[in-house]
């Protein structure tokens, strides 16, 4: 690394929006990291950084992030139109890298990416930070587990009155998040989807999202996304053939309730048929104590532990291409007004909504970083 004192690694932070403050925030509270630089175009966001931060270089220039030799990583909380410029820029400077979700727009970024990453042997890590959430890793180990049976279907809703970006739509925005939850929660893929998507602002991007998904041996996962609903919700259930669990993200207390509650099918002989009755068990509700934490900061720690030990993280550029090539197929859909599109019959190449040929051709010139 960059000849940090006491061991630190020296942290860099291009995009000083709403998520990249909060990594200043996070990263200055690790002792096994030092935040040296952060950049941004805007000059009000580089004015707060130095005023909350004064020992932190600012610049509107991320070349001279990546110039630093004592920054070791850097995190990229850019808009998600110019990651893949600016990632691969930062892993062909030799840089360790963190970056918010979606880390590409296309297949064929997200594996060039990832080959880059395994090409220079450095980190890339995608954001999906629910996945370091307490209360998510809870649910898996309590799906695991032998009691609770088999998974009929996931259901999650992420919705709220804005914010409306003006880079991506809110399936783009929202939709990854539980996507990675899914795969993370089940171990699996989904084979194929279904997605529509309408666009009620007429602003030319999705505002609200209802996607399919289906998944080995059956199992059925629903996503309603949305940044016109009255009402934030951030829910996710999980039904099985022994309980169900509620996942609230937004609850202080008993973000997860798991249901000892379930309908199991068992054949009988009637008239010779094979026909089966339905058996209903009825048990208690229990809210398992979920140890506070801040996944955010799960998440940094996470990064910074594999960037020393060399470990894959749980979110690697590999997960990260995972859910990017759901995202894509999601467009597909959308676009075939919710035809079913198989993941695994993507071209590469496919491009999607969120990045047109233009802003491509622009952003390979001018890369933004606010």
């Amino acid at each position: 690394m960059g000849g940090q004192s006491m061991e630190q690694i020296g942290i860099g932070i291009i995009g000083c929006g709403h998520w990249g403050k909060n990594y200043v925030r996070v990263f200055r509270e690790l002792p096994q990291a030092r935040v040296i630089a952060a950049c941004d175009l805007q000059t009000r966001r580089r004015q707060m950084i130095q005023a909350y931060c004064p020992t932190v270089r600012t610049t509107s220039d991320f070349h001279e992030v990546l110039a630093d030799p004592d920054i070791d990583a850097v995190v990229v909380a850019t808009p998600a139109r110019v990651h893949y410029a600016i990632v691969k820029e930062c892993l062909l400077a030799g840089k360790h890298v963190l970056v918010e979700k979606p880390f590409a727009l296309t297949l064929e970024h997200g594996e060039h990416l990832v080959a880059l990453s395994r090409e220079h042997r450095r980190v890339l890590m995608v954001g999906h930070t629910f996945l370091y959430n307490a209360a998510i890793r809870k649910t898996k180990a309590c799906i695991q587990d032998q009691s609770f049976g088999k998974v009929y279907y996931l259901r999650a809703t992420r919705t709220n009155l804005g914010p409306i970006r003006q880079d991506v739509s809110a399936v783009w925005d929202l939709a990854p998040h539980d996507i990675s939850i899914f795969n993370h929660l089940l171990d699996a893929m989904p084979l194929q989807v279904n997605a529509l998507g309408a666009r009620p602002l007429g602003n030319g991007r999705e505002d609200v999202g209802f996607i399919t998904l289906t998944y080995p041996d059956g199992v059925v996962g629903n996503i309603h996304v949305s940044w016109l609903d009255p009402i934030k919700v951030r829910r996710v259930v999980i039904v099985g053939s022994q309980k169900r669990i509620v996942c609230d993200d937004l609850k202080t207390l008993d973000r997860v309730r798991i249901f000892e509650k379930g309908i199991v099918a068992e054949p009988q002989e009637v008239g010779g048929y094979g026909e089966f009755r339905l058996l209903v068990h009825d048990g208690d509700v229990i809210s398992p104590k979920i140890e506070p934490s801040e996944p955010l900061k799960n998440q940094c720690i996470h990064f910074l532990d594999c960037i020393e030990s060399g470990e894959k993280p749980l979110t690697d550029g590999q997960n990260g291409l995972n859910v990017l090539r759901v995202m894509v197929a999601i467009e597909k859909s959308m676009r075939r007004h919710g035809a079913s599109v198989e993941v695994n019959g993507l071209l590469r190449s496919y491009p999607s909504v969120a990045e047109s040929e233009p802003e491509r051709l622009r952003c390979a010139r001018t890369v933004e970083v606010s």
